[in-house]
């Protein structure tokens, strides 16, 4: 039976529901909706203090901010890109078309065709999260996607060179110094200078993640982002110093982003719970970590390996890290997670930052329905049909009018009637259909 040794003191698993970001934000996309790039303009004056000329950035703008960094971040940029490539394409060329023959000359097929136009959110405020770009743009364009326009807010007035490059080298097709609910209404609903795009992609805050689902619907999205979360199952062959510095390096995403261990030795629950307390005053983040740990961290003791992994699929965690003697046991043994890290030499923030994995993922107990963000999210399958075959279209011609005309849907009947008779000959006698159909 499990012990809980460290209880959150708030739970992060269901939205807020806060109805003064719901109504701001739902007046901020009606203002853009109405005037277009003035409002774009004073809204971010208001909360960027940043108006510019225009927001789009050009060839010769691009390349002097690029100019700017050390070279070593422009490589490595380039390098995490070359493995988030690799591994998105390598996921789209398993995605194999369809047509197959279920019956003589009658073909059914579906194909994967990329949506026509993305908008990628790269967030900014306290950090420039040039990864998000990574994650967002170079998937979408190895899914195919023709446009790709990428906003980023300026941070503190000033322009964010990195993630700058990280979009221009990730293939953005136009990019945007634009940030908050301004750019994410602009990018969807469009305004004189953007047109606007058929999905959205990447973190936000509050507001951003507000605003994707007001916009939901009128757009496609990737996900309804959360705090970011991590679970680590642990047995008694895990370094407790590992363990707390992996949880920490997710705690400070957010000071509401639950870090969470299950693990089956007292004494690595009790020396990671010591190790916490000793790093925490001396990580730059502990302001937001601290209080992460503080009010969503917990430490469960389970009886077995077995139970530890029935209580991390409960938690539906969007990272689940596993510290065991055997790791691949978990691929197995667990069913519901955002994305698995295997092993002592693997951690989240690998796939956080360089490994190449998409590091879009559920958060809030999603992951019992859904994947994160990869390069099958920006393709739809779409299905196609032909029948060349005379008899088959008869013989479906007949059996469609007896189908529809149980659902009481006369008009799809005559559809396969009138093919049955050019077909096959069947008599067309709509007579006694139609008094039956009216009488009903």
């Amino acid at each position: 039976m499990s012990r809980t040794l460290k209880a959150a003191i708030t739970s992060s698993t269901a939205p807020s529901g806060n109805d003064s970001v719901g109504q701001a934000v739902r007046e901020l996309i009606a203002d853009v909706r109405a005037r277009g790039d003035a409002a774009v303009r004073e809204l971010s004056a208001r909360f960027d203090g940043w108006e510019p000329e225009t927001f789009r950035l050009d060839e010769a703008q691009l390349e002097k901010i690029i100019s700017t960094l050390d070279p070593q971040v422009v490589e490595d940029i380039e390098t995490v890109q070359a493995n988030v490539r690799r591994f998105a394409e390598a996921q789209r060329a398993s995605m194999s078309e369809l047509e197959i023959e279920t019956a003589p000359g009658v073909f059914l097929g579906h194909r994967h065709l990329p949506v026509q136009s993305v908008g990628a959110y790269v967030p900014g405020g306290r950090y420039p999260l040039t990864a998000s770009a990574h994650m967002t743009i170079v998937t979408a364009k190895a899914a195919g996607v023709p446009r790709v326009i990428a906003c980023t807010p300026p941070i503190r007035g000033e322009i964010p060179a990195a993630t700058v490059a990280a979009m221009h080298l990730a293939g953005a097709d136009e990019i945007y110094l634009l940030g908050g609910v301004q750019a994410i209404a602009a990018m969807s609903v469009g305004t004189e200078t953007i047109s606007p795009v058929d999905m959205l992609a990447g973190p936000g805050n509050a507001y951003v993640a507000e605003a994707k689902r007001q916009l939901f619907g009128e757009v496609g999205i990737d996900l309804f982002a959360g705090p970011t979360e991590i679970l680590i199952v642990a047995d008694d062959e895990a370094d407790p110093f590992i363990v707390a510095v992996d949880l920490l390096s997710q705690a400070e995403h957010g000071p509401d982003s639950p870090a969470v261990l299950v693990t089956t030795s007292e004494r690595v629950a009790t020396e990671v719970q010591r190790h916490i307390e000793e790093i925490l005053p001396g990580l730059q983040t502990a302001d937001i970590a601290g209080p992460a740990w503080r009010d969503h961290g917990q430490i469960v003791l389970a009886d077995d390996l077995d139970e530890a992994y029935r209580i991390a699929d409960s938690f539906a965690s969007e990272h689940v890290q596993i510290l065991t003697a055997n790791p691949r046991e978990a691929l197995e043994k667990m069913h519901t997670y955002g994305a698995l890290f295997l092993g002592e030499g693997t951690c989240v923030s690998y796939g956080d930052k360089v490994i190449g994995t998409n590091h879009v993922l559920p958060t809030r107990g999603a992951a019992r329905y859904t994947g994160g963000l990869w390069v099958g999210k920006y393709l739809r399958t779409v299905t196609y049909q032909e029948v060349r075959d005379a008899k088959s279209s008869a013989d479906l011609g007949v059996l469609c009018g007896r189908a529809a005309r149980v659902e009481l849907f006369e008009g799809h009947a005559r559809s396969g009637d009138v093919r049955a008779a050019k077909y096959a000959g069947v008599p067309l006698d709509w007579t006694d259909h139609y008094a039956e159909t009216t009488r009903a």
